[in-house]
């Protein structure tokens, strides 16, 4: 196994492009760990707190597997601080390669990914408007930020790094909340441009504000905004809320892919 990447791993990645496309994002950056036999296996590790992403091919064997448990371990992966976000063939493995150990991974989370090829209009339209962030919201994003991460429990960070989060969110002009009909911030979303896809995420209404439109609606409209910048608008989400995937199926997301994080 090397500890690098090249343009063979872009190529594999590629096969998955939706559903590994974090991945590729991540492995043009800093890691902590980088491990590729150019062919079968990649396994990157950014820090911590975010999980371990292992890209194997969907035909792979018993015997590639078992290798992928065994340098997983031999790197110090298996020691019940790491997560990791893995095709569920792999995932099936480690969790049955544990279940009689104090480790005894399990699933914590099931994602899809989606593109929209074509973005559609929402199917009921919410009252507000879509309002573009500047600076002096940055204390309000930093609230929306947690409470993003804190809900769903994911890659949680103190309040100073989602400050840092919300500033370059802010500098970039692609972050957004929807305004409702009262003027307060109810919800929501940012886009970043990569690799000519629309990544869509920070899709988050306030819970007392919910059931009102409101994410399908910013959602949608945000969409639009990457459609306009000749991008594909892309996106992971929890594959067990079925009524937040149902919302953006009704406004053209399409489902291209599936994983799941084990931890």
């Amino acid at each position: 196994m090397d500890n690098f990447v090249d343009e063979r791993d872009y190529k594999l990645i590629e096969t998955d492009r939706y559903t590994f496309f974090v991945l590729s994002r991540i492995l043009k950056g800093k890691c902590d760990l980088i491990l590729s036999d150019h062919e079968r296996l990649i396994i990157c590790f950014s820090c911590a707190p975010f999980p371990v992403w292992i890209w194997t091919p969907d035909d792979i064997t018993e015997k590639e597997l078992e290798n992928a448990y065994k340098v997983v371990a031999e790197n110090g992966l298996l020691d019940g601080k790491h997560s990791f976000n893995v095709k569920y063939k792999l995932a099936e493995f480690f969790i049955n390669k544990t279940k009689d150990t104090l480790l005894h991974l399990t699933v914590k989370t099931n994602m899809f990914a989606y593109d929209c090829p074509k973005v559609k209009e929402p199917s009921i339209a919410a009252k507000g408007s879509v309002y573009k962030l500047t600076e002096a919201d940055e204390d309000e994003l930093v609230d929306f930020i947690e409470a993003f991460h804190n809900e769903l429990k994911l890659d949680q960070r103190d309040r100073t790094f989602y400050r840092e989060s919300a500033k370059a969110d802010i500098e970039s002009g692609k972050i957004f909340f929807w305004k409702n009909d009262r003027g307060e911030n109810v919800a929501s979303c940012k886009y970043r441009v990569d690799d000519g896809l629309g990544c869509i995420s920070l899709v988050y209404t306030k819970p007392e504000q919910r059931r009102g439109h409101y994410a399908e609606n910013l959602v949608s409209k945000v969409s639009r905004l990457a459609e306009a910048e000749g991008l594909t608008p892309m996106l992971y989400t929890d594959a067990d809320y079925v009524a937040s995937n149902a919302c953006y199926e009704k406004i053209g997301y399409i489902r291209r892919g599936e994983l799941c994080t084990i931890g």
